[in-house]
């Protein structure tokens, strides 16, 4: 049994001893002891409800409880003057003790919100606009898309370079394998390009969490300290920081949505790069590196051909088009009539040669 379990029977036990002990009903010992139960489960049944609220919430209704029952003990302390044997100013006194606590409660718990961190310092903070934070990833600064895309100007706000991302980079760079460490060495330049360009805000974060070893994570508490977004090409990443509440800015989704519209029934031209899974398929990419599987193209591998788009699958991975090549129909060539030869008279001198040449 857990222990919670132990305690909950440990309290309606305790509840039903008081009500045995001190009888607050007049009756049978039986009608004490199941009050006392009762109102025991009944107890543990409020808790079960408020374990599944949040605790700004809890907090929230505790404060404006408090409030309310303070400011109806005032109201009640400010009517000395009435007469307190009125029937009336008795349920005035009480509708005021009942009413203030209920609405300090209803209104502390829904408004708990504002008990939060970041929710109370924005009230002290300036109503001036804010500067938009984007927090780069080390696989994204690698990739290199990131400068091109920051020079277009479509990334805007305050790039947000972490100290310990930068520790990533440095620790690829200097690694014994070489692909690794070209890659390492690209993102640095890449670093050097951004911070070149003209009307880009780099920012260097000196914020570290020492307590979280993964880089990934550090990124998520990064972004929820600074309330930015985290530009990433991870897919682990990008699942997580959603799950924990980060927005996620991703190239490879950009690149995605930036690719051209293709609808069925249309013709294009590919270049057949080499033979699919299929029987008689011939596969083909586009500049963007969508892939193209076109039917009846086996045979014209390393060829340009025309195409008629059958239809479009969207994947996580990314976009395909299937097509079919259409074979241009033969051409028949028909033999040329052969000339008449024209009828030689009897009389004429090829025909008496060929008497001759007979005799």
């Amino acid at each position: 049994m857990p222990w919670f379990h132990l305690v909950r029977l440990l309290f309606v036990l305790a509840v039903t001893f008081a009500a045995y002990v001190t009888r607050p009903f007049a009756g049978p010992t039986e009608l004490n002891l199941a009050a006392g139960a009762l109102l025991g489960l009944l107890i543990i049944g409020v808790e079960t409800r408020m374990r599944s609220a949040e605790v700004t919430a809890l907090l929230g209704a505790l404060i404006g409880g408090a409030i309310g029952l303070a400011l109806a003990k005032t109201i009640g302390a400010a009517l000395f003057w009435a007469n307190t044997t009125d029937p009336r100013i008795k349920f005035l006194h009480s509708v005021i003790l009942l009413v203030f606590p209920y609405l300090g409660i209803v209104i502390g718990a829904r408004k708990g919100e504002w008990l939060e961190p970041a929710r109370l310092v924005s009230l002290f903070r300036d109503t001036g606009p804010q500067k938009r934070y984007r927090i780069l990833d080390t696989s994204v600064i690698i990739d290199g898309r990131i400068a091109d895309i920051c020079e277009s100007g479509f990334l805007d706000g305050t790039l947000v370079i972490p100290q310990f991302v930068l520790k990533e980079l440095q620790l690829v760079a200097d690694s014994a394998d070489s692909l690794k460490r070209n890659r390492g060495r690209r993102g640095l330049d890449i670093l050097q390009k951004i911070q070149k360009m003209s009307g880009m805000d780099v920012m260097i974060s000196d914020i570290d969490f020492p307590e979280i070893r993964e880089v990934d994570l550090k990124l998520i508490e990064l972004g929820r300290t600074l309330q930015g977004k985290i530009v990433t090409n991870d897919f682990n990443l990008n699942k997580v920081a959603q799950l924990r509440g980060v927005e996620v800015l991703n190239i490879n989704e950009l690149a995605n949505a930036l690719k051209p519209v293709v609808l069925p029934g249309e013709f294009m031209k590919v270049f057949i790069l080499k033979e699919g899974k299929e029987y008689n398929q011939g596969v083909a990419y586009l500049d963007d590196g969508t892939m193209v599987v076109v039917d009846n193209a086996r045979r014209m591998i390393s060829k340009n051909i025309d195409i008629v788009v059958t239809s479009v699958l969207q994947t996580t991975a990314g976009k395909m088009i299937f097509g079919r090549y259409i074979e241009a129909p033969p051409t028949v060539q028909t033999a040329a009539p052969a000339a008449a030869t024209p009828p030689v008279p009897n009389g004429s001198p090829v025909v008496a040669s060929a008497k001759v040449n007979a005799k």
